[in-house]
């Protein structure tokens, strides 16, 4: 976690959508964070950025310089005005180019991980971003051709086994071999990034009460157990299928590390009900760090100082967090 010249490497901060929140809760961000780090450069426009000092530096290195007195900018400046609520698809480019930023600082060393504030999709979309959202962005750009997404909020993990697609697809293309990819990835990313020796996990059933014995659908009898035998056969500590309208109780919750559901709101909504103030988005199996607010861009609240910065900083302190377990 330092660099050749002994001081620490920064996180590397992406600007996500212009017209969202992103500006300000980063700003609040360092305020919360300047005096005890972990130390983050933003590669982004720096007009956008309000209220605080900021330092327009020209290598991330200076971060660790400047970060206690002003917010260290990597300046990636955009490409039309900014009316904050309203997204501007000519400024698409200059989003993307600071997520491959971020990613080029972190292959190289030069910053010890990726956080990315949120983006807008449809706007990237509509300038010919063919990516389903950040994650997929982040594998490819990785060379990663199967990216697992876990949300990590106080008292629980989940993973999704599909991301980012319609749930009639997600269902129809589920598998016992695509469950057992992602499995297996998430035990060895709780390993790695989380320190957990010996994950214990749990496998979401498809169905109302798990299928009840293929009377409610045949999938957690076929595709599910199959999944959690092989596992098992591995030595892996994993129960399931069980039914996901129980699986996240506190009882449950105490049971295991990390819960593997079958799609993407399976997922995502007990986190953001347990926490939505402070979920985090981790991308396991990727060659560096990246985490991520676990909420949008809030285009409704945008500009009007109603931004909770919570997220954000507890994606930073996450990502840090992993950076000293892997070292």
């Amino acid at each position: 976690m330092r660099t050749d010249k002994g001081g620490p490497r920064p996180l590397a901060l992406t600007m996500g959508e212009p017209a969202g929140i992103g500006s300000e809760i980063t700003a609040q961000a360092w305020q919360a964070l300047r005096q005890t780090g972990p130390a983050f450069v933003l590669l982004g426009d720096a007009g956008l950025l309000t209220g605080v000092p900021v330092a327009r530096i020209a290598t991330a290195a200076e971060a660790r310089t400047t970060f206690a007195d002003a917010l260290p900018v990597l300046h990636t400046p955009l490409a039309a005005p900014v009316r904050m609520g309203c997204p501007n698809v000519a400024n698409a480019a200059p989003v993307i180019a600071s997520i491959e930023a971020a990613v080029a600082l972190a292959r190289v060393g030069a910053a010890v991980a990726v956080v990315t504030n949120p983006i807008q999709k449809a706007v990237l979309t509509a300038a010919g971003f063919t990516h389903p959202g950040h994650t997929e962005f982040l594998a490819a750009l990785c060379g990663v051709p199967t990216p697992v997404m876990l949300l990590a909020a106080p008292g629980l993990r989940t993973v999704p086994v599909t991301i980012h697609e319609p749930l009639r697809q997600a269902i129809a293309r589920l598998d016992t071999a695509t469950i057992l990819r992602v499995a297996r990835a998430t035990v060895a990313g709780l390993r790695r990034d989380f320190g957990i020796a010996a994950p214990r996990l749990v496998l979401a059933g498809v169905n109302p009460h798990a299928g009840e014995d293929g009377t409610m659908g045949t999938e957690d009898r076929d595709v599910v157990a199959p999944a959690v035998a092989a596992l098992r056969a591995e030595g892996i500590d994993v129960r399931g299928p069980l039914p996901a309208d129980t699986l996240f109780t506190p009882a449950a919750r105490s049971g295991y590390d990390c819960a593997i559901c079958m799609y993407h709101d399976q997922a995502l909504i007990p986190v953001k009900t347990l926490d939505m103030s402070g979920g985090v988005n981790v991308t396991l199996g990727l060659p560096i760090i990246r985490t991520s607010p676990d909420h949008g861009t809030a285009l409704d609240i945008a500009g009007r100082g109603l931004a909770d910065p919570s997220s954000l900083i507890a994606a930073l302190r996450l990502a840090a967090e992993i950076a000293r377990v892997r070292a």
